[in-house]
């Protein structure tokens, strides 16, 4: 879609780019939403890519994901063998909306900062309890946790002029053992309920995270494998308006399928059968 308001690009920012933040501007990355619908309140784009930010830097810390990385370049990237959670990267990148090509533009950082309740790249990255360092305008960082960075639906807690620079996983999480469910209505729909369960090598913790079916990212933490009731009422007690309702399932369904793959997630960290 043509952008008829837009009045300048910046093509080469500085590398600080939120200093000459404008009312009327937005950070161009990938662009597939910017140029998806009418954008009139918006008059300057400030292009991201101009500044070839690695995408993807693995270390012995864990990985680093900068907010320009693109799926594809997520999705082909092989972690180290013993970053066992490292299957979710594709299995994440797999429940986007899009078709492949989409992928070469879409980015990583474009889709956690949409902060849609299906965004796959929060479901990734909350699940594996990474931090995310945003720049302000006044040239100060923040590192914030992947779980409080969304509040509702196409809500976050970026100030006017921020940007997110980098998501960074920490390697303990990377080494997790996992169980992921994930339901659409259709084959290649957008997510109902997407759920993660992540687990410590030689333990019997559970850390739950459950997106898509809820306006926010949810984790539940358990010390010690729950069994079924005692997980069921944890799901139970969350709050009413922390589920999501739209075409693709009410509150009701939501919380129905929630149960149950939760279920079939300690089901498989119990037996050891995980995906």
């Amino acid at each position: 879609m043509d952008l008829n308001t837009i009045t300048e690009v910046v093509r080469r920012p500085s590398d600080r780019p939120g200093t000459d933040w404008h009312e009327g501007d937005a950070w161009l990355a990938g662009g597939t939403w910017l140029y998806s619908t009418e954008q009139p309140h918006l008059r300057r784009l400030i292009d991201l890519t101009a500044l070839r930010w690695a995408p993807l830097v693995p270390g012995e810390a864990g990985l680093e994901i900068s907010a320009t990385c693109t799926i594809r370049e997520l999705y082909a990237f092989a972690p180290p063998h013993d970053w066992t959670a490292g299957i979710l990267l594709p299995k994440s990148c797999e429940a986007f909306l899009s078709s492949f090509k989409v992928w070469n533009a879409a980015t990583v950082g474009g889709n956690i900062c949409m902060s849609l309740p299906a965004g796959p790249m929060i479901t990734l990255t909350v699940a594996l309890e990474a931090q995310y360092e945003l720049w302000a305008s006044d040239g100060s960082v923040r590192m914030v946790d992947a779980l409080d960075f969304v509040t509702g639906d196409h809500e976050n807690i970026l100030a006017p002029g921020e940007i997110l620079r980098r998501v960074v996983i920490p390697a303990h999480a990377l080494r997790k053992r996992t169980a992921h469910r994930r339901f659409t209505l259709t084959r290649l729909g957008r997510s109902t309920v997407f759920l993660i369960g992540t687990q410590r090598p030689g333990a019997n913790d559970l850390l739950l995270t459950i997106t898509a079916g809820t306006v926010r990212p949810i984790r539940i933490a358990f010390d010690s494998l729950p069994d079924a009731r005692t997980l069921r009422q944890s799901i139970e007690a969350l709050p009413a308006d922390v589920w999501f309702a739209d075409p693709n399932g009410t509150p009701d369904h939501r919380l129905h399928l929630t149960r149950y793959f939760a279920e079939e997630i300690r089901r498989d960290l119990t037996a050891g059968d995980l995906a």
